[in-house]
């Protein structure tokens, strides 16, 4: 089964900055609006942000403290998360996914999920 595919992850300095990219593209039937959720060990998978890739509405999590943007290219079928003043904290997988109904927020109304891009913010 198809899936999407993030990239961009990292090591970084606190006060850094990331952009991590997610594609879907050649997944058919999927929802438009995709969503990024990290997961650090031994915690649950947060969701971040999240973008309607058609009607390019931003929706943002909790962790996103003002300090991450979420954007999409409808036509590469891309996300992207811009993440400012990282933070140790932040040190999670950070995956994408296909939402399929239900609240954006929760990890069980995504369908498709990418094998996530690790992102490690050094003190």
């Amino acid at each position: 089964q198809a899936q999407p595919v993030e990239s961009g992850g990292g090591l970084v300095q606190a006060g850094g900055s990331l952009r991590l990219s997610c594609t879907a593209s050649g997944l058919t039937g999927s929802s438009d609006f995709m969503g990024w959720f990290r997961q650090a060990p031994g915690r649950e998978r947060e969701f971040v942000a999240g973008i309607s890739l058609t009607s390019d509405s931003p929706f943002y999590g909790t962790p996103a403290k003002g300090r991450f943007t979420v954007a999409g290219d409808n036509r590469k079928k891309t996300v992207y998360l811009n993440m400012n003043r990282l933070e140790p904290d932040d040190t999670a997988i950070y995956y994408c996914a296909t939402h399929r109904g239900g609240s954006v927020t929760v990890a069980s109304s995504y369908d498709r999920w990418g094998p996530g891009t690790q992102v490690t913010v050094s003190s």
